[in-house]
């Protein structure tokens, strides 16, 4: 490393340290780690497998947001729950796995939204299919590993989620009618149903309180056994692969459930038995030199590794791969002055980014690569002010300094696909704006699913926030 290469380091850390103290404001958009994910385990993956024969059908999940920092920074999608069925906007979340609304019985819930949905709370009471599910029920024991200490038939059976970004849900568990799109044909959907277990949510803390991006809820699709996934496959409705393209370039995207054909998609082994979507980093290549890092830093363990998920906006990497990264993406651009932006690292550009700024690969195992390019790694706010979409894990909770957590940021225009059926996942550079091909095997026939864009006018202006 060369002296002036060394004088950016320098010059970057002072930002850094800066935004550590700053106030995140509506910023916060860590990863969303669930206090204590449970994995779905062998008697689950088996019992999957015994369902493969069935006959099972494909479904389109109509997707809105954006996920840039200076948009909504996360991606929805539309359900329908009850009978009668109501209308619910849930974020979509890989890296958590349970779905939840919030309920009638929340007192600080959000009554309306930021970005300009009409929120709904739900009533167990009116709808004629929805029921509370009690502590001494299956699931609940299922869920918690046995029965819950001093559990009666009258009581219900509890969740609490602490996500990575201090924002927590609390509530109890309902089962009601949840109503989604079945592909009929190309480009064609039929309402179907299935009965799930779903979480009411009664309080809710930190961003989720707020009406800034409120939401009615979150909808997990982790591979947990309490995952919408997991049970509506469980039911025989679904396979247990499911794909995303999101799409920053017009907002919203292609996300769908069942079995892609088309594009075809090179994957890559997930890690056994851990919580979230984990896989073997090899190695980092920026502009075509492969970084030099201690063989250990993409180990994995419970503090380690790294995870796929849709429910980060932005990415974080260990302190020694954020500063080797930062210092070769401006080796040619030392003359650049930085600023802090709502604990973003910005600058001045004049000019194509993807012109002077290098391409960055992450290699996994079975010669699988995800490339971002500088318009994936930077985000635009205002003329000619682009900011740095990597963050520095080391700023983070302890629990994060030694993870890689690739996010909505370089995933995005990019089909990836999650084969939880044969525990791999993969993914394409794709036009998500267009569509894919997916097999019906109640059918045998292949239908295109579309792209969509449930989205309203929403941004946010770093500099004037």
């Amino acid at each position: 490393m060369g002296p002036r290469l060394l004088l950016l380091l320098a010059a970057l850390l002072p930002l850094l340290l800066a935004a550590a103290a700053a106030s995140t404001g509506v910023f916060h958009v860590t990863r969303k780690f669930p206090a204590g994910g449970s994995g779905g385990g062998a008697a689950s993956r088996a019992h999957d497998v015994s369902r493969r024969g069935r006959l099972l059908a494909a479904a389109d999940v109509p997707l809105g947001g954006l996920g840039l920092p200076t948009d909504t920074g996360l991606y929805y999608t539309e359900i329908g729950i009850g009978t009668p069925h109501k209308t619910y906007y849930v974020q979509v979340d890989t890296g958590s796995d349970i779905l939840w609304v919030n309920c009638i019985s929340c007192d600080r819930c959000p009554r309306k939204s930021g970005l300009g949905l009409e929120l709904t709370l739900y009533d167990p009471k009116d709808s004629s299919t929805g029921s509370m599910i009690s502590c001494d029920q299956g699931f609940c024991s299922a869920t918690y590993g046995g029965m819950l200490p001093g559990c009666t038939a009258s009581l219900p059976c509890e969740y609490s989620v602490m996500y990575g970004d201090g924002s927590s849900t609390t509530g109890f568990f309902v089962s009601d009618l949840l109503r989604f799109d079945q592909v009929s044909g190309d480009g064609r959907t039929r309402p179907a149903n299935s009965t799930i277990t779903f979480g009411c949510g009664s309080q809710q803390g930190g961003d989720l309180g707020s009406t800034n991006q409120a939401l009615d809820g979150i909808i997990g699709f982790g591979q947990s056994n309490t995952s919408m996934l997991s049970q509506l496959a469980s039911a025989g409705k679904v396979k247990k692969i499911f794909a995303h393209c999101l799409d920053t370039i017009n907002g919203g995207g292609v996300f769908a459930i069942g079995n892609v054909v088309q594009p075809k998609v090179k994957t890559t082994p997930l890690v056994p038995h851990m919580p979230h979507y984990n896989v073997n980093l090899k190695s980092i290549d920026v502009g075509g030199t492969a970084l030099q890092l201690p063989t250990h830093i993409f180990d994995t363990d419970e503090k380690k590794g790294t995870i796929i998920d849709s429910g980060t906006t932005l990415t974080y990497l260990p302190e020694i791969v954020y500063k080797e990264i930062m210092v070769e993406i401006f080796a040619k651009h030392q003359d650049i002055t930085f600023h802090n932006v709502q604990d973003f690292l910005c600058f001045q550009y004049v000019g194509s980014v993807d012109d002077q700024f290098p391409k960055i690969s992450f290699h996994f195992e079975n010669d699988l690569s995800l490339n971002v390019y500088p318009h994936d790694y930077f985000f635009e706010n205002g003329d000619n002010l682009y900011c740095v979409g990597f963050q520095n894990g080391g700023l983070q909770s302890k629990d994060g300094k030694g993870m890689v957590l690739l996010g909505d940021l370089v995933l995005s225009n990019k089909l990836v696909i999650y084969d939880l059926e044969n525990q791999a996942i993969g993914w394409t550079e794709y036009n998500c704006s267009s569509s894919i091909k997916i097999k019906d095997d109640q059918t045998g026939a292949t239908y295109t699913v579309e792209a969509h864009n449930i989205s309203f006018g929403w941004s946010w202006d770093l500099l004037n926030s």
